[in-house]
Order: C-alpha cells, then structure tokens, then sequence
C-alpha cells in the first residue's frame, strides 16, 4: 500500500481543490464574470471545514485571486510548456473512500491500516485537513477489506485515476492549465489531489481514456515548440 500524505494544507490548496472540482465556477472564472467575494463567502464553509480552523473571508478572496491570475497567465501565453517533461499514468477501475479525523481516532486505525497494508498493493492515502482519503482497486476484496472500517463514504465507485508527473514548483500552473483543458472538452473531474510526486486526477471511469489523450497530446506540442 502506497500512502502519499498531503502535508501543509494551505488556503490556496483548498480554494484551487474546490474549483477544480466545480465546472460551474471554473467556467465562470474563465469568462471573467464571477464576483470574487461571493464566491468566497459561498465556498468559505467548505475551506473552513477542510483546514479545519476558521479563515477569514480575504484569505479566502486573496487565494481566489490567485487561482484566476495563474489562470489568465496561461491564456496569455497560449504555447506555455506547462506540461513539458509531464510523465503520464492512468489506472482504472479504484474506489475512493473517505473519513473524518475523528472517525479515525475511535477506532483503532493503525492495526486496520496494517492488515489492509498487507493485503492491497495499489492503494493511495491523503490527509486534507480534518478528513483523510484512500483510492483503492474497486474489487471484492477492497470492499471486503474495509467493510470493518468507521462507515466511509465512498464518494463514487467506476473511478479511475490519471496521474501527472511534473515538478513540484509547477503544480499550480498545471491544475489550472489540465482544468481548462478537460472542461473545454467537456469532461469533469471528480477530484484533483497532491501528491508527492505530482497530481492525481480523479475522474470518471469512462471519461478518463479521452481525458488521458487530450493530456497526451500537450506534452509533444511543448517539445515540438522547441522548449
């Protein structure tokens, strides 16, 4: 079992998180006609509950902001090799299960966690703020393994997982600039995650090949433009 932590989690992490995930806004965004104090207030809830401690609503605004300028950087720059020397790999057929701080600490977690170790292989952790997250194989076993767990929500099942390599100094630019490309082509995410090596992308299992080539297809053009 592969655990990948997510450590740090910053304001501008979960504003990045929830509009990635949100086609709405993120359409809203890239036509410039979104109110970025609305949208703070509307989102500062679910900030709040992620970082697990009360944020000020001009945090929030700053993050948003900041989110829209690494946005409208990549339209400008219309050939910007955001995915040069990107390393593609997708998996199919996970699970994504999910449970709160507490929920982890009234029950013995660690021994469950070493006996899951022991039988899964491909398997991902991240903590996001009060809450912890695990992508597995959808398969029997997992279910089997986990049915003793606290009741996780298992916020869909047919996922599959795109993961994108790329230097940790890039990761913001990338969400940003895979966002557009992928909501253009009218594909949604289902979550977009940390991890230490780059970016998992989770989506639809039946959207995830398309998305895997429209992906693929940015990283000769970068090489191609000679950088």
């Amino acid at each position: 079992m592969v655990f990948m932590r997510t450590v740090g989690l910053s304001v501008p992490d979960v504003v990045r998180e929830i509009i990635t995930r949100n086609r709405s806004i993120h359409d809203c965004m890239a036509m410039d006609v979104i109110n970025y104090t609305a949208l703070a207030v509307k989102i500062q809830p679910e900030v709040q509950r992620q970082i697990g401690n009360p944020i000020h609503l001009n945090t929030i605004v700053v993050a948003i902001k900041r989110y829209a300028d690494a946005y409208e950087k990549n339209e400008e720059v219309v050939d910007e090799p955001v995915l040069k020397d990107a390393r593609l790999s997708m998996t199919d057929r996970i699970m994504g299960m999910q449970w709160t701080l507490k929920d982890l600490l009234d029950q013995d977690m660690a021994r469950m966690l070493g006996e899951a170790e022991k039988a899964l292989s491909n398997s991902e952790f991240f903590r996001l703020g009060d809450s912890f997250r695990i992508l597995a194989d959808d398969s029997d076993v997992t279910r089997r393994i986990f049915q003793n767990f606290p009741k996780e929500n298992v916020y869909s099942s047919g996922l599959a997982k795109i993961r994108i390599q790329v230097p940790e100094q890039n990761r913001a630019d990338v969400v940003s600039y895979v966002t557009e490309i992928l909501h253009r082509n009218g594909i949604d995410l289902v979550d977009a995650l940390f991890s230490r090596d780059g970016i998992v992308l989770i989506l639809k299992e039946d959207q995830a090949p398309i998305a895997y080539e429209k992906l693929r297809t940015e990283i000769p053009r970068a090489k191609e433009n000679g950088v």
